[in-house]
């Protein structure tokens, strides 16, 4: 923006100068030309005068005249019998001439005409009738031109003169309209980070101040709307412990089995998970730590933590984890929560015994992780949110999209080779 405001102004301003330069320049060649001709006719006059008001018009008298002149200028002097005093011009039988004289040399007149790229005069003087006297002054073209390169050099240094503080003050006031639309991005970048403290300054051109304030008016309101967000999950979280805690009583007294061990274990893991959603729910934004974690670490536990139920099914799990640890940019249980409902969909939609296979790959940005079987597949828009061709809510796999996306990644459904379906988060790395 910055850039384009410089380039208009740069553009108006040149177009001014030049608007106003190219008829100066032209004032000062004519002004350069009628000098040229008052010195010259300044000097035809002085000449002329001097013939009339001289009795004896000799050839020294008159030669005293012709030489007596500036440099640029010429004169000569046509006497009655054709005869020239000083530098004979290149063309004795000028038309201009027979103008100055007459047909009958009787039609005395002042002629003025252009020659050589200079000025000729031809004035005739009386002398016997018949035989009038010719004065020819010739102003050359230097003296025409004498000035003008001059003047329309200073002229043109004038004028980038003004369009390099026109450029100053252009820039200056671009920077001063551009700062605040860069405060404004700036903050839109924070809160898109996460930043809900971050707040545009409110100054700037009357348009961008509007912008600003409501901006952070926006700002404040998706704050509102979180906090009360966080608050209702908080309750919600908070009123899901009575049940809890009775289930896990009744879990207790059973009869000492690997069932009930496992039931006891599974309600205590929902115990866990409704305590961290009310610690995250109470936890403002800017309290969260930046989200980080081992990938292979993560989904090696998830997957010998569905081991149990895979191997009463019948389900063969493949598992295949890289020698190296990547940390990814989402937290643990962000994490376990999205591996959690791709283990948990392969054991929803397919039937038992199918086998299924996990895998993490690393690249060297992201990390890829790949559950798939040799089930009936998924159809389209099975990562849709609430949609789902199994008679599921459709969250599951909302929420691995969601984590995948938060990461700076993305979460795609394939076919594996067996036919089945093969599901990829792609996690970016952690900063």
């Amino acid at each position: 923006m910055r850039k384009r405001l410089l380039i208009l102004a740069t553009a108006t301003t040149a177009l001014v100068v030049v608007a106003f330069l190219v008829p100066l320049s032209v004032l000062v060649r004519n002004l350069a030309h009628q000098r040229a001709l008052n010195d010259g006719l300044k000097v035809s006059q002085r000449v002329v005068s001097g013939v009339q008001s001289t009795p004896d018009r000799g050839e020294s008298t008159l030669a005293a005249m012709v030489t007596d002149s500036p440099p640029d200028i010429t004169v000569s002097i046509r006497l009655g019998n054709g005869q020239w005093i000083g530098q004979q011009p290149p063309d004795p039988a000028s038309p201009a001439l027979t103008l100055a004289v007459g047909p009958n040399g009787t039609e005395l007149r002042e002629v003025q005409v252009r020659f050589n790229g200079g000025l000729e005069i031809w004035h005739a003087v009386t002398d016997t009738p018949g035989k009038p006297i010719v004065v020819r002054t010739f102003v050359s073209s230097a003296l025409f031109n004498q000035g003008v390169s001059s003047a329309i050099v200073v002229l043109v240094l004038v004028g980038i003169a003004i369009l390099a503080v026109a450029m100053l003050i252009a820039d200056r006031l671009a920077q001063w309209t551009v700062r605040p639309v860069a405060a404004l991005a700036s903050t839109a970048n924070r809160l898109s980070s996460g930043d809900l403290l971050a707040r545009a300054p409110v100054d700037g051109p009357r348009e961008v101040v509007e912008v600003g304030v409501a901006m952070n008016r926006l700002a404040q309101r998706i704050r509102d709307l979180l906090d009360d967000e966080r608050e209702q999950v908080a309750d919600l979280s908070h009123r899901l412990r009575t049940p809890v805690a009775a289930v896990k009583l009744a879990a207790e007294s059973l009869p000492a089995s690997p069932e009930a061990t496992r039931l006891t274990e599974n309600v205590d893991a929902l115990e866990r998970s409704v305590g961290d959603v009310i610690r995250e729910a109470r936890r403002g934004v800017r309290e969260q730590p930046a989200p980080a974690c081992d990938v292979v670490t993560v989904v090696e536990g998830r997957v010998a933590f569905w081991s149990v139920l895979a191997e009463d099914q019948g389900r063969r799990v493949d598992l295949r984890l890289p020698d190296t640890r990547r940390l990814v940019r989402v937290s643990a249980d962000d994490l376990a929560a999205a591996v959690d409902a791709l283990l948990e969909n392969v054991f929803a939609h397919t039937p038992e015994g199918t086998p299924m296979a996990v895998a993490v790959e690393l690249d060297r940005v992201d990390a890829f992780i790949t559950v798939s079987d040799d089930g009936p597949g998924m159809g389209n828009g099975s990562v849709d949110r609430g949609r789902s061709g199994g008679g599921s809510t459709g969250l599951g796999l909302d929420i691995v999209r969601r984590t995948a996306e938060s990461s700076g990644g993305r979460f795609e459904v394939r076919s594996s080779p067996a036919g089945g379906a093969a599901m990829v988060m792609r996690l970016g790395p952690s900063e």
